[in-house]
């Protein structure tokens, strides 16, 4: 109770003291100001940057798996970019032989001219898809009803469109509701359902949305026999196993393509799982190195901190002599002085931490922001302030130590 009544006195008298001199201590916590309102906005911000990023991913899909075929360097004399490309056999065979893929759909691309009675639209980008592309894409179809297997099988004259299409092709608020019939490329094609248009971020391949044309594969293959698998997309049976499909379509693939132990692969895996993880880990490292670096401005405040305190001591030599004289030990004198220095810092703290949360408000509130999901985490408050309390202890202990070593008499004579 002795203690504690002692640090709270000394507490006190700390703030009184910086009271009677506060403009001199403002300025004195400049830099601790700074230092960590720069801190809280930059954590902020990255987190705010962080979160947008994997919300966009959320969005793509945790699970999914994006397959294509590649020509590397060293296979350019040996083989040609067309084939290369995947084939429905392997991609068959991908879904039977890789137990951590669940489901797979091809990307048949094409561009074709889409009209409806007037309306008429040149070089739309028609993709043909297998019924699972709903599962695996997680866009739901809105209106009307999806693909199903008797389309791929029976190579139906059937189509999905997104709801921009309603707009841009002028058709029915619901053209699923009656009979609408479009012309892809001169055929007849029935709307059988629309899907929704998940917006993306322009990094993601996003942006400002346009129509879009969905058919059935065999359907897609029908018009455009000529043309070859751009793409597919699987979908993993739980994201625990991203480490272990990429082992397993290179296993199937290698030995479809006959690829001999030295040669490169001629296809590609990319599971979104790794970019996630790769990028949480990139973002940490940029965080830290951020903080690392605004925190430079923590130690300038520091030694100006070290700096006043010195002043302080040699301002208050007669107190702190006449102090001893009545029996105060050296231990109370440095304790008092050492809180003086954290007191100091803590205030500049405060201060820094409220002009930066305004910082990361103000970001999140503009119109548009690219940083609506700002926010500064409690551990980075807590960083900042365990940090000040160190940069108060540590520079504000060599002048502490000084006031505590002064000789009461030499203290009193001081002038």
């Amino acid at each position: 109770m002795i203690i504690l009544r002692l640090l709270l006195q000394t507490v006190v008298l700390a703030i009184s003291q910086i009271w009677a001199n506060r403009f001199r201590a403002v300025l004195t916590t400049l830099g601790v100001i700074i230092g960590v309102a720069a801190i809280i906005a930059v954590v902020g911000a990255m987190t705010g940057a962080e979160r947008f990023i994997l919300s966009q991913f959320e969005k793509i899909g945790t699970r999914r798996v994006f397959l294509d075929g590649m020509l590397p360097d060293s296979m350019r004399t040996r083989t040609t970019w067309r084939e290369v490309q995947l084939k429905e056999r392997e991609i068959l065979a991908m879904l039977e032989h890789c137990p951590s893929l669940e489901k797979i759909s091809p990307m048949y691309y094409g561009g074709y001219s889409i009209q409806y009675g007037d309306k008429k639209i040149e070089s739309v980008s028609v993709v043909g898809i297998w019924p699972e592309w709903h599962d695996i894409e997680g866009r739901s179809v809105i209106m009307g009803r999806p693909f199903t297997s008797i389309d791929e099988q029976l190579r139906q004259m059937v189509c999905l469109v997104n709801d921009q299409a309603i707009t841009e092709m002028g058709l029915p608020s619901d053209p699923t509701g009656e009979e609408t019939w479009v012309l892809i490329g001169g055929r007849r094609f029935l709307v059988v359902g629309v899907v929704e248009t998940i917006q993306l971020a322009g990094m993601f391949g996003g942006g400002d949305s346009s129509t879009e044309v969905f058919i059935p594969f065999s359907t897609a293959r029908l018009l455009n026999p000529w043309g070859h698998i751009n793409m597919a997309w699987g979908q993993l049976r739980s994201a625990d196993r991203a480490a272990d499909v990429e082992g397993e379509v290179r296993f199937v693939l290698r030995n479809m393509r006959g690829l001999e132990p030295g040669d490169d692969d001629t296809f590609m895996v990319r599971v979104f799982q790794q970019f996630i993880d790769q990028f949480r880990a990139v973002a940490g490292a940029l965080t830290a190195i951020l903080g690392a670096i605004v925190s430079i401005s923590l130690l300038v405040g520091g030694i100006g901190i070290m700096n006043i305190m010195l002043v302080s001591v040699s301002e208050r030599t007669r107190e702190i002599g006449l102090r001893k004289a009545v029996g105060a030990r050296p231990a109370v004198i440095l304790m008092q002085f050492l809180v003086e220095s954290v007191v100091l810092c803590l205030m500049g703290a405060g201060i820094g931490w409220a002009i930066g949360q305004g910082l990361v408000l103000l970001v999140r509130s503009l119109p548009d922001s690219p940083l609506p999901e700002a926010s500064v985490p409690p551990w980075a408050v807590l960083l900042s302030i365990g940090f000040s309390v160190f940069i108060g202890v540590v520079f504000g202990m060599f002048p502490a130590i000084k006031a505590a070593r002064l000789d009461p008499i030499v203290a009193l004579r001081h002038e």
